[in-house]
């Protein structure tokens, strides 16, 4: 791998650029790159002008948390495609990349068991009440009583919002337990619901009848604050909100409002709205959230587990490879769209 002294490459090798990463290092992705005939460059862009420099030069962009906007694709002048290392794209400028004849790449189907199962551990440790137990009975508490109310599950109402492969993964480990599920999935055939036994409802149905709203909504101009003050006044006193989509699809100032004033009683969240791995700066001081007892929050770690990451690098670093050989790749965004400007 090439040390950033020079945004130009050494060599007539194609270079590509890993925007930024998490996992300790890129020596996964260096042996699939380099096996294929590229240079990397590795780096850790927290804003979108660290990448101008490098992207005139670059043969392909990866990114994990970086946003690869408008700004940087004009710059680009021999890029032929962008790997994301997740699902969801609206870190890229997909417009702008296909009007630049540049291909979008995801990754998909590597971490549905893990959200799944996560969406479920949050929920069970809010709904059995495990962290009010926890703090007293490190304080010398030994009551049952300091978890009360706690709610049989079976028989109540869960409410899940996109059924994708992770929302019926959800789904499935959910009905084990006896709860009713419904779901809100305006693009989800009604036959697939039925063969899942999930009664398929409305917006207000959802937060009306919901004992729990299991949130797996992409990021989309449609679901930003999907859920806000006018969604929480409407949902059951008492309900119960866990969040293993992206962020900003619940306001959490919203949320803090509807927690405080006692509406809701308890929230789990993979990530709070601010995303922080994708700011340069971050504190908890930013959100009032972190202070509230019954919020759960992990660091966007539901995809987490050995397996999913290693599947994600492999597979976003094959797709380049794929590309920068001349071969189709698995996981396309903008393939149809490209396809048609050509055409």
């Amino acid at each position: 791998m090439s040390q950033l002294t020079s945004f130009k490459p050494r060599s007539d090798r194609p270079l590509v650029v890993i925007t930024d990463y998490d996992f300790g290092d890129v020596s996964v992705e260096t042996g699939i790159l380099e096996a294929a005939g590229a240079e990397v460059v590795a780096l850790q862009a927290k804003r979108e002008e660290d990448l101008f420099e490098v992207a005139p030069n670059c043969a392909a962009m990866m990114n994990q948390y970086a946003k690869i906007g408008k700004e940087t694709i004009t710059r680009m002048q021999k890029c032929e495609v962008i790997a994301r290392y997740g699902v969801g794209v609206d870190i890229v400028d997909v417009s702008a990349a296909t009007d630049k004849g540049i291909l979008v790449t995801n990754v998909q189907n590597y971490c549905t068991e893990e959200v799944a199962d996560h969406a479920i551990a949050l929920w069970m440790t809010l709904a059995r009440k495990l962290p009010d137990y926890d703090r007293a009975t490190h304080t010398g508490i030994w009551k049952w009583q300091s978890g009360q109310p706690v709610y049989r599950l079976r028989g109540r109402t869960m409410g899940v919002v996109s059924l994708g492969k992770i929302g019926q993964a959800i789904v499935t480990r959910a009905q084990a337990f006896g709860v009713n599920v419904i779901a809100y999935d305006p693009f989800l055939p009604a036959g697939v619901a039925a063969k899942l036994g999930v009664e398929l409802v409305n917006k207000a149905d959802l937060l009306a009848r919901s004992d729990y709203i299991l949130m797996q909504a992409p990021m989309t101009p449609d679901t930003h604050h999907f859920l806000s003050d006018a969604e929480f006044a409407a949902m059951k006193p008492g309900a119960i909100l866990v969040n293993t989509g992206r962020g900003p699809t619940v306001d959490n100032a919203a949320l803090f409002r509807a927690l405080r004033e006692g509406h809701l009683a308890a929230a789990g969240l993979d990530d709070p709205e601010e995303e922080p791995a994708k700011r340069a700066n971050w504190t908890p001081d930013d959100n009032p959230l972190f202070t509230l007892p019954n919020v759960l929050v992990t660091p966007h770690a539901a995809y987490y587990s050995e397996e999913s990451i290693l599947a994600a690098r492999v597979t976003a670093a094959t797709q380049v490879a794929k590309v920068l050989t001349g071969q189709t790749p698995d996981y396309t965004v903008n393939a149809d769209a490209l396809a048609a400007t050509t055409a």
